[in-house]
């Protein structure tokens, strides 16, 4: 049961630096001069699915 759990928070972790990466990317092409704003939860969500953290 725990498995299924860690997997599951992985996966959401995996959608969320999609998602986070995705708005940093359009915010990077429309308003560059505020995409680091996006910038901490991508990398955030990027360590947490790796599982680093």
């Amino acid at each position: 049961m725990s498995t299924t759990t860690e997997n599951e928070s992985t996966r959401m972790d995996w959608i969320w630096f999609l998602v986070s990466t995705a708005i940093m990317i359009f915010m990077l092409i429309y308003v560059n001069e505020w995409f680091w704003l996006a910038l901490p939860f991508s990398l955030t969500y990027l360590v947490k699915a790796l599982r680093v953290m």
